[in-house]
């Protein structure tokens, strides 16, 4: 039995999905605040000026800080089952189940909120490392619990939650910088579904 790695947006779909979670589940008010407020780092991110780390941050402050946390939850459900089917990637569905198929251990290691991921994934019966959104007393702090899991926060989290060696080969599949510190873990890299040498 191995273990197969999935980065999830961009690699398992079609494209990144944290603006359209935050579309779905933020306030229209907040939507047009906020729109006016990030505006300079949307352009400084686009630019590279701005880290997708730093931009993720700061909405996931201004979006979420104070939103109920079982408002977000169910949300985060709705978003998986109604958004997520129509971006999936059939070569990645299958790959997917090619690896289920063969006994492998299949997680999905993501920066993508737990909110909508780990409905996602339990639905279609996958291991999940993802980022997880802070909650005290019930509401959202706007921050983080923990770091984003992405860069070398992924493959930190893989060695803490899986036991390497005991696996014969070590797949892994990415679409972004964001994921090379998780495909050099690996025996078996694809990078945009490419594999690497």
């Amino acid at each position: 039995m191995n273990l197969a790695l999935f980065d999830f947006d961009g690699t398992i779909t079609d494209k990144a999905m944290f603006a359209e979670f935050m579309r779905f589940a933020v306030s229209r008010r907040r939507l047009i605040v906020g729109s006016v407020f990030f505006a300079p780092l949307v352009i400084g991110y686009k630019l590279g000026f701005v880290s997708g780390n730093v931009i993720r941050a700061a909405a996931v402050s201004f979006g979420l800080r104070g939103a109920r946390a079982d408002h977000i939850e169910k949300a985060g459900r709705r978003f998986s089952d109604e958004v997520l089917p129509d971006v999936l990637r059939p070569e990645a569905l299958a790959r997917i189940q090619w690896h289920k198929a063969q006994g492998d251990t299949v997680v999905v290691v993501s920066g993508a909120l737990d909110v909508y991921l780990t409905h996602w994934c339990r639905r279609h019966e996958l291991d999940v490392i993802c980022s997880v959104l802070e909650v005290q007393d019930g509401l959202l702090t706007g921050r983080y619990r923990g770091r984003q899991c992405v860069g070398e926060e992924k493959s930190r989290r893989v060695r803490e939650a899986c036991k390497m060696d005991e696996f014969p080969v070590v797949y892994a599949y990415g679409d972004t910088k964001e994921d090379l510190d998780m495909l050099r873990m690996a025996d078996k890299r694809y990078y945009r579904w490419e594999e690497m040498a």
